[in-house]
Formats: C-alpha cells, sequence, structure tokens
C-alpha cells in the first residue's frame, strides 16, 4: 500500500512537449505501456543514467545519443531489455528506427527507455505496431497518462508541477516518474522524465539535472538494488519568452533551479512512498559528520538494514539495531561516547547507550506512525544528509516472487 501517497497533482503542460500514450500488449493485453513524448525543434535534453555495468541495451543508445539533437523519447514497460547481448541492442535500434520512419525523422534523434522483466527479448513487433496509435495520441496535456503508462509494479502514478514567473513570463516544470522496486538509483530513479519551457543552455542543464538527482532521486532506497534501467531525463523546450539560462547564475537560474529541485524531490519521494509492500516512510537523517560520505554510509547503513526494516514493519523500537548498522557503516575512528540517536523527537540513546529518559512506550509510539524520522547526531563536524526508504513486509517479498509469474 503506498504510504500518504494520493491521485496526481495538477500538472501542468509545458510548451514544447507532448505526449502519447498505446497499448502493446507487451505482459498483459489492453495494458497501456507505450509512451512517446515529442521535444519541440531546437530543445536541450540531458541524462543521467544508471551506474549498473549491466546496464540494458536503450540505456546505452540513450547515452550516445543525448550528446545530440534529441527529437523523440520512446519508453515501453513491461519488458527490460537488460541482460539481452546484441540482439537487444538491435532490438532497442530497430524500434527507434519504426518510430523514425513515421515520424520523418532521423533515428539517431529518438531516445529509447524499457523497463521491466530483465533477460528476455524486447517484443519489437508489438512495439512497432503500437507506434502510430502513440503518435495519434500525442498532447501536451497527456501528462497524467503518460505517468500511468510508465508504470510497472507501481500502485499509483507519480507526478509533480511547479511553475514560477520571471519577468512577466510564466515558466513551467513539469515531471513523472516510475519505480517501486529495485530502488537505490546511484544516479536517478529507474524512469524519470522532466520538462520546462525554459530556454537552457546544454551544459548548464546537464549540471542541474546532476544536482537535482544527487539530492533527491539518489538519496532514496526500497531494497538497496540498483536497476540495469535507471534513466532521468530533463528537457528544456526553451519555448517560454524568457532569456536564454546560459549559466549557473542569475534570478532566472535560481528559480528555475528550485522548481526542478521540488519536482525531483517531490517525485523521488513518491517513488518510496509507493514502494513494494511499504507500510512506512521512514527519513533518516545523519548530521554532525566530518564529510559528507560518512553520514551518507551511515544513512545507508541504516536505510538497508533487513533488521531495522523489519522493525519498522512490526511497530518495534528495537533501537540496538540503529546502533549496530551505525557502528558497521565503516566510519573511521568514530568514537560512539559523542552518538546521539532519535525516533522522531525522542532520544533513544545517548553518549553511546540508552537515553536516561528514553521509555519503551515512547518509542512504540513512533514507531506506529506511518511516518517515521530516525536522526543520528554524530558529533564529528557540520556536515549533514536525508535519505528516505520504507520498511520491508511480507508484501515485498510476496510481489517479488511472484514478479514474473
Amino acid at each position: 500500500m503506498a504510504v500518504g501517497l494520493g491521485p496526481l497533482p495538477t500538472l501542468h503542460p509545458v510548451p514544447g512537449f507532448e505526449l502519447g500514450i498505446a497499448s502493446a500488449g507487451i505482459k498483459r493485453p489492453g495494458r497501456k505501456d507505450v509512451v512517446v513524448m515529442r521535444c519541440a525543434e531546437g530543445s536541450t535534453v540531458a541524462g543521467v543514467f544508471t551506474l549498473n555495468a549491466f546496464c540494458a541495451a536503450p540505456v546505452i543508445l540513450a547515452k550516445q545519443r543525448t550528446q545530440g539533437t534529441v527529437r523523440y523519447l520512446l519508453t515501453n514497460t513491461g519488458n527490460a531489455n537488460a541482460g539481452t547481448g546484441e540482439p537487444g541492442m538491435q532490438a532497442a535500434i530497430r524500434s527507434c528506427a519504426s518510430l523514425a520512419k513515421l515520424a520523418g525523422i532521423d533515428e539517431n534523434s529518438i531516445l529509447p527507455f524499457s523497463t521491466g522483466v530483465i533477460g528476455e527479448p524486447l517484443p519489437v513487433d508489438k512495439i512497432e505496431a503500437a507506434l502510430p496509435a502513440a503518435l495519434a495520441d500525442l498532447s501536451e496535456n497527456h501528462w497524467a497518462e503518460a505517468a500511468t503508462g510508465i508504470m510497472t509494479t507501481d500502485t499509483l502514478p507519480k507526478g509533480a508541477s511547479r511553475q514560477f514567473e520571471h519577468q512577466g513570463v510564466t515558466i513551467t516544470v513539469t515531471g513523472i516518474s516510475k519505480g517501486a522496486g529495485m530502488i537505490r538509483p546511484n544516479m536517478a530513479t529507474m524512469l524519470g522524465y522532466i520538462a520546462t519551457d525554459a530556454k537552457v543552455s546544454q551544459g548548464v542543464l546537464q549540471d542541474l539535472l546532476r544536482d537535482a538527482a544527487n539530492k533527491s532521486f539518489n538519496r532514496i532506497t526500497i531494497d538497496g538494488d540498483t536497476s540495469t534501467n535507471d534513466c532521468c531525463m530533463l528537457i528544456a523546450t526553451g519555448k517560454a519568452a524568457a532569456p536564454e539560462v546560459t549559466e549557473a547564475k542569475g534570478e532566472l537560474f535560481t528559480k528555475l533551479k528550485q522548481a526542478v529541485f521540488e519536482v525531483s524531490m517531490e517525485v523521488a519521494q513518491s517513488i518510496v512512498r509507493d514502494g513494494e509492500g511499504a507500510t512506512k516512510f521512514v527519513t533518516v537523517v545523519v548530521n554532525g559528520g566530518a564529510n559528507h560520505q560518512e553520514c551518507l554510509d551511515v544513512g545507508y547503513a541504516v536505510a538497508h538494514s533487513p533488521l531495522i526494516k523489519t522493525a519498522l514493519f512490526a511497530s518495534d523500537p528495537n533501537w540496538g539495531r540503529i546502533l549496530a548498522a551505525v557502528g558497521r557503516a565503516g566510519v573511521p575512528e568514530l568514537d560512539v561516547s559523542k552518538i546521539d540517536v532519535y525516533l522522531g523527537a525522542v532520544c533513544i540513546a545517548s553518549r553511546g547507550g540508552r537515553s536516561p529518559s528514553y521509555t519503551e512506550e515512547q518509542g512504540a509510539a513512533v514507531m506506529a506512525e506511518a511516518e517515521i524520522e530516525i536522526r543520528i547526531e554524530l558529533g564529528r563536524g557540520k556536515c549533514s544528509e536525508t535519505i528516505w526508504t520504507t520498511d520491508l513486509s511480507h508484501e515485498y517479498v510476496r510481489i517479488n516472487a511472484e514478479y514474473r509469474t
């Protein structure tokens, strides 16, 4: 069940960016599982991609083609086209070529994206048959439909949108994502698409996306597994009547950065809220680190611990598991006598041991909530990091045990 995730908010259309959805029946007959996105001519496109060495064929192709002119993004669900070798690469190329022929453009201007089961041949014939319907469906108003079309084990579509004014011009940033399992992105979410009608040079756009991903998509984890297919794209169509952003400074860049960061953060947290089998949305805050990396090391040690995650599912304030995770995070010369640990506002451990004021009833009350914060004060410096994760439930096991059946 999704934790605190409701219907999609209003997703404002982005001038110059259209989305079309169709059914190829890749996994189930009748399911909307092919999404085509069209970028206006002159758009700039940035991308961040999985760090998994076994990355899927479409990821390899999209990384190569992002460096050039991009006009279309082609996404299919139900099949990851990963672990498929050279035939998988040829399948990705063929899918793009078929779309290019229908659209009358260069096939190198099409980026492919796939998500679903790993290791199975991509059913190109089914995708090709769905392309005319997807093209006919193209509209700037189809963000919500596309958010549903890119889902796999997600229970709800995910999206966010912001608008701001600059010198009397309204600028829009809208994004959607998918993901519920195999989530520790190490770059971005499994699939994410954000578009703006601002005009932004490619270099600035790439840096902006990388920074946004590092503070949002790269700070979430459900099961610690980095997918073979993670991709997140940021498209700037340039259709807004505002000056081009060519430097990472100034009022317009600052406003745009805030909007992109907010959209990224909202959709990234939506992935955690919709984590497979999740019953808890958990924020892990690590303060007082000597550097950011050790804060992340401690945060992920807590967020990935099966013992902590199962205790969260059981609403059991077994705080000793948190101390054990902090202690094995690999922080050099860690002085446990300086460490305080909190569940919400409740101090459960102080100076490396049980807090004198702590009671089991206090801890149980916090753990019974659907949204929980675990805060760790290291007492080593001034750096902080925040990670978002879930509990580990029976339902997670069932979903993944039955994923291919």
